[in-house]
């Protein structure tokens, strides 16, 4: 059964604004967790070494929420979520599934997995995912050239998704209004808070 979400898409426990890294768009994201809001989500995707560590440190310092893609041990040791690609190799998930079954619900931190179509929502569902980064919603320069799904497309996986369905691929603050406000619980972006930059 879908996931109940409230007005306007929200779910107090899934940040509305994410910051993505990127090796290659935004390999150092320190400089911008300064200009988020408190309450924000950092999604780091392949750091350099002792980047977590740093980024760590910040978001508590912030009152951010940091998340750590493919890396469920490096996850559990600087305290953060955890970010399940669709297409990349994931680690150490199951001792991160373990301690998450076993901590209390203040203490469980944030499960979050890719959707790219209906095997992620799948998954998503397995997993028991409190959010899912549904991409790409627009042409993205992440992926240039890859076909986007467009907000029908986004809204009808959002739907059927068993968690709340946070958008991703060529995303801003403008566009974000282009979805449906009660299947939209926030959005992600790389080039829109580089850009505010």
């Amino acid at each position: 059964m879908p996931h109940r979400i409230g007005p306007r898409g929200r779910d107090a426990s899934v940040p509305r604004l994410w910051l993505l890294s990127d090796p290659a768009r935004l390999p150092d994201p320190l400089p911008l967790m300064a200009r988020l809001p408190r309450g924000a989500a950092v999604l780091l995707r392949g750091p350099a070494p002792g980047l977590a560590a740093a980024a760590a440190r910040r978001a508590r310092a912030r009152g951010l929420m940091l998340i750590l893609a493919g890396e469920g041990r490096g996850a559990l040791a600087a305290r953060a979520g955890l970010h399940v690609p669709e297409h990349r190799l994931m680690r150490h998930l199951l001792p991160f599934l373990m301690m998450r079954r076993h901590a209390g619900p203040r203490a469980r931190p944030l499960l979050s997995l890719a959707v790219h179509g209906r095997a992620g929502v799948a998954r998503a569902r397995r997993l028991g995912a409190d959010a899912a980064l549904v991409s790409p919603v627009f042409p993205t320069a992440s992926h240039p050239g890859a076909p986007a799904l467009g907000p029908l497309r986004w809204a009808a996986l959002a739907r059927a998704l068993p968690c709340p369905a946070v958008a991703l691929g060529g995303m801003s603050a403008r566009r974000v209004r282009r979805l449906p406000r009660r299947l939209c619980a926030g959005w992600a972006a790389i080039g829109a808070w580089a850009g505010a930059a």
